[in-house]
């Protein structure tokens, strides 16, 4: 069964950084892709990031790229995102999910809790 839980969110100033790790279990974390996602106050869940299974592949939408990292250590079963250059408009639940392949929508297994992040002075 795909479980995956992730933490490291908190308040922060705006210019700040956080890092959110996504931590695996019940799988092997190397068979799949892996995704981060976000959902601020009223609105949709939306992707921000994307890994592939090996590492060699990564994807950022366009509102984060150049600011956040997304990083994997399959060893540790363990996905990072970190966030650099935080801005309010960051503020948001994110969430971790595995994926097939990081161009598809479906995920694999269900969504966790998420972490909350918060970006304000």
């Amino acid at each position: 069964q795909v479980q995956l839980v992730e933490s490291g969110g908190g308040l922060v100033q705006p210019g700040g950084s956080l890092r959110l790790s996504c931590a695996a279990s019940g799988f092997i974390l190397g068979s799949y892709d892996i995704g981060w996602f976000r959902q601020a106050p009223g609105k949709e869940r939306e992707g921000v990031s994307c890994i592939s299974s090996s590492g060699s592949s990564t994807y950022y939408a366009d509102s984060v790229k150049g600011r956040f990292t997304i990083s994997r250590d399959n060893a540790k079963k363990t996905v990072y995102l970190q966030m650099n250059s935080l801005r309010p408009e960051d503020t948001a639940v994110y969430y971790c999910a595995a994926k097939r392949h990081c161009g598809v929508t479906i995920i694999v297994g269900s969504w966790g809790q998420g972490t909350q992040v918060t970006v304000s002075s």
